[in-house]
């Protein structure tokens, strides 16, 4: 399925979920030559703490997610304001069919259908809207999941999850927080490599597949 898909969307509800869920299978797609379009949603203005300029979370993503190897053009970024995303959930989906448009996708990674994140739950509902007709494949941020089907699996090596945590440590305004730390992006891919006997992978539930 990975090997046949060319054009990738990754969708993020929040500048760095796209990275924490999905940060290692984006750069070996990149690596593949896969050409993957990175969408963000909000960069949670209201949220940055005090000391960093209130735009801060758009540069650090466009840093890391150039990290990952995502192309400048193929990172689009919105300022839809943070746990607020429900109330203009027609808007995204409207934007959502217009990226739709504009590029023929194949597969597509939204949060998982099981993230109890507000905020993460608008992108993950209007992306299946969006994108029904395309494999969906939700990524895990299990802070957030009350659970979280282990359907598919991503191989990776360890210079893939080398690339994730340098490309998360742009995040500097995010300070300390533990699920950004190498240490949980190391284990969590260990752990996941450990269900298919291989060193290190990212899961992924399988919302829709198409053969």
């Amino acid at each position: 399925m990975i090997s046949n898909s060319n054009n990738i969307l990754v969708l993020a509800p929040h500048t760095d979920d796209g990275e924490l869920g999905a940060g290692g299978t984006i750069n070996r797609l990149v690596e593949q030559g896969k050409n993957v379009v990175y969408v963000a949603f909000s960069t949670a203005e209201l949220s940055v703490p005090a000391g960093f300029p209130k735009d801060i979370l758009k540069k650090e993503v466009k840093i890391a997610t150039g990290l990952l190897g995502v192309k400048s053009d193929n990172l689009l970024i919105y300022n839809y304001e943070v746990r607020k995303l429900n109330y203009v959930r027609q808007e995204i989906l409207e934007e959502l069919i217009k990226i739709k448009q504009n590029w023929q996708f194949d597969l597509v990674f939204i949060p998982s259908l099981h993230d109890i994140h507000q905020d993460h739950t608008i992108i993950a509902q209007e992306g299946v809207r969006a994108f029904k007709n395309t494999t969906l494949l939700g990524y895990e941020l299990i802070w957030n999941n009350l659970t979280f089907n282990t359907q598919c699996f991503i191989k990776l090596e360890k210079r893939h999850i080398d690339v994730k945590i340098n490309a998360l440590k742009a995040y500097k305004s995010q300070g300390i927080r533990n699920y950004l730390s190498p240490d949980f992006i190391v284990s969590l891919a260990k752990s996941r490599g450990v269900q298919i006997g291989c060193e290190y992978a990212e899961a992924f539930e399988v919302i829709r597949l198409f053969l």
